[in-house]
């Protein structure tokens, strides 16, 4: 019984999590969701703590990343119903657990190693293990739901502090509170009490008068450098049309209306979404021609979202080729080129292709695979360098830092999304949000079926489209120079916490009195 109901106390913390992001919102409960955990992880063994976070992890990475069965069904890409929907459960719960496995580690060391330290150094070490293993699991290709992203894009106030060492500051902050809350909770004495609930309201004001501070208008219109007129178009090709010669038509129609709407609108330049037109650029294509001929007559700058042909001189497959944003004007030569780094698995590659290469091959409609840009490529344009990314490469804040710490002035993000529901591309324009805070930068997000839309420095959003919608937008944004502390020493927050806790943990192993 007793077993049963720390369960219940940790999954009610994941759920709690869970309801921060889209499609519930309810950001607040990021700050006291983590309570259970760690007043269960100071007073249970480490196996039974690891369980406990593994509960809470669960909850809460299910939850938020429950989007991904919308995938299901795939029969337009030739997959069975029944297959279709066993492949769409078993990703999601294989993607879950795997977050699971994060905060389950987290339990275990809070369980291992700070049930005797004092408050202070149990919240330091908190903060610096979650932040830790956030940082090791965005090495791998699997990578969304960080702490800090429960908080975009409602809460931009206490999210500006973001700009101090990118989003592990907003994870190390609600990790810090909710340790100062569980400890108000877990002391007895009067006093303590009023000291840590004196230390979290504290903790809260000073983040809160940092981001008013950066939020102050007259700050981001100084630093604000060249005007483009930037225009967005929407094409709203669902997944099951693109892939008809119907819809490829259709496709072209649309980008080619909406291209020269714009450009008499006075665009100076326009972004189109991920695989706009599926079509292999810039080799000849008859579909294309259209939007071509359109291009070359108006000669306005265009990212047109395409594939393009592998630059890797190792690629195993002559298919192969890249999934790429090109800038072009209707000249002989593309202005600017990006081809997306991280790639999905499955729908782009194969992992452990020696293994299951053969299971999972039948699953592309495509032939190849995409090839994976190279991860210090930079995009050069006639308006300076840009900041670019593909699909949710949103959720990865290093690739965004890279290049706007190689002098990127403008953010530009591409995805299709037509794959799921409607908050998964609420959750995607939450990540584009918090991108553009930590980059102090502009952005602009073009997508095939919504959320579309600009967004400034400070993260409001000027404009966001509606989902499923055939849309076109123009506005105003403006090119940067400002460098973040963020951007100029790249997450410096989580090694500082790491070397503090280790000495920390040295001073007590060593010298406990």
């Amino acid at each position: 019984m007793r077993n049963l109901r720390n369960f219940l106390f940790a999954a009610l913390g994941g759920v709690l999590m869970g309801l921060t992001p889209d499609p519930f919102s309810q950001w607040w409960l990021a700050w006291i969701a983590l309570i259970p955990l760690w007043m269960l992880a100071q007073k249970l063994k480490v196996k039974e703590a690891i369980a406990m976070g593994a509960m809470w992890g669960f909850c809460y990475h299910g939850m938020a990343l429950f989007w991904i069965t919308t995938v299901h069904p795939m029969e337009w890409m030739g997959v069975p119903w029944w297959t279709s929907f066993w492949i769409a459960t078993l990703v999601w719960v294989l993607i879950t657990a795997w977050g699971a496995v994060l905060s389950g580690l987290w339990a275990g060391g809070m369980s291992l190693l700070t049930q005797r330290l004092n408050v202070t150094s149990r919240v330091i070490m908190a903060c610096a293990m979650f932040s830790g293993l956030e940082i090791v699991w965005s090495w791998g290709p699997l990578y969304w739901t960080a702490l800090g992203y429960t908080q975009s894009p409602h809460d931009l106030l206490l999210l500006q502090i973001s700009r101090l060492s990118g989003q592990q500051t907003m994870t190390a902050a609600i990790v810090a509170i909710n340790g100062l809350l569980a400890e108000t909770l877990l002391h007895r004495d009067g006093n303590e009490r009023r000291r840590y609930a004196i230390a979290t309201i504290s903790l809260l004001i000073a983040i809160a008068s940092y981001g008013a501070w950066e939020m102050q208008g007259d700050r981001m219109i100084s630093s604000n450098g060249q005007a483009i007129k930037a225009g967005i178009i929407q094409g709203n090709i669902s997944n099951p049309l693109s892939v008809k010669p119907e819809g490829k038509g259709i496709a072209i129609d649309n980008y080619t209306k909406g291209y020269e709407s714009l450009v008499k609108s006075g665009a100076e330049m326009i972004v189109t979404p991920e695989t706009a037109i599926s079509s292999l650029y810039p080799n000849y294509n008859p579909l294309r021609e259209k939007f071509d001929r359109m291009v070359e007559k108006y000669r306005v700058p265009v990212w047109l979202g395409s594939f393009g042909t592998t630059r890797n001189p190792n690629a195993e497959d002559p298919n192969n080729y890249t999934n790429s944003l090109f800038l072009i004007d209707g000249s002989n030569k593309i202005l600017g080129q990006y081809d997306k780094v991280r790639l999905v698995p499955v729908g782009e590659y194969i992992p452990f292709k020696p293994i299951l290469g053969s299971l999972i091959k039948r699953l592309s409609p495509l032939r190849g695979e995409v090839d994976a840009g190279s991860s210090e490529q930079l995009v050069d344009t006639p308006w300076g360098r840009f900041i670019v990314g593909i699909c949710y490469e949103s959720a990865y804040p290093a690739t965004f830092r890279f290049q706007t710490a190689a002098g990127g002035r403008l953010i530009l993000s591409a995805s299709n999304n037509a794959h799921f529901a409607s908050y998964m591309s609420a959750q995607h324009h939450a990540q584009d949000v918090a991108r553009a805070i930590e980059s102090d930068r502009w952005a602009v997000r073009a997508t095939n079926t919504g959320y579309s839309g600009f967004v400034d420095p400070n993260g409001r959003t000027i404009w966001l489209s509606d989902v499923n919608t055939y849309e076109t937008y123009m506005e105003t944004v403006y090119l940067r120079d400002t460098k973040t502390l963020y951007v100029l020493w790249g997450d410096w927050l989580t090694p500082l916490l790491c070397v503090i806790s280790i000495a920390i943990y040295a001073k007590y192993r060593f010298h406990p009195s």
